[in-house]
């Protein structure tokens, strides 16, 4: 529907994929609607853009990241992660902290999806900081 010939069709289903996506990131208690998903031309190209990694598995093959994570051996790593995730649950960060060795998982217990909150914002901060003193 978001390439339908039809604008009307696409902007509606542009404005439903952000509805759906505002919605299954809310699981913080003091959640406010995005207010980008107001803007028509973000809102587009948004829904546009991760509907096309969807589509496309993200460009990975099944259980490739998995697979391939020892290549990173010897490159350090921060992942992340907020334990009330919906669209990305933790069990794949794990996962890849497991066979990733250099690699660090934060798991931020009282946040979802998108930084939603400062924990992981800070989280964040904290490791590229660590990372550009070791420069």
């Amino acid at each position: 529907m978001l390439a339908d010939p039809d604008p009307a069709v696409r902007e509606r289903a542009a404005q439903e994929w952000c509805r759906w996506e505002d919605v299954h990131v809310s699981t913080d208690p003091g959640h406010r609607p995005d207010a980008r998903y107001q803007d028509p031309r973000f809102r587009m190209r948004f829904a546009r853009l991760v509907t096309h990694y969807w589509a496309h598995a993200g460009f990975l093959e099944d259980g490739s990241l998995l697979r391939d994570a020892a290549k990173l051996v010897g490159i350090p790593g921060v992942l992340v992660h907020g334990r009330m995730d919906i669209s990305g649950p933790p069990d794949i960060a794990w996962n890849l902290a497991q066979v990733w060795s250099d690699a660090e998982l934060v798991l931020i217990s009282d946040e979802g999806h998108g930084m939603s909150g400062n924990a992981t914002l800070e989280a964040v901060l904290a490791a590229t900081d660590r990372f550009r003193r070791r420069r």
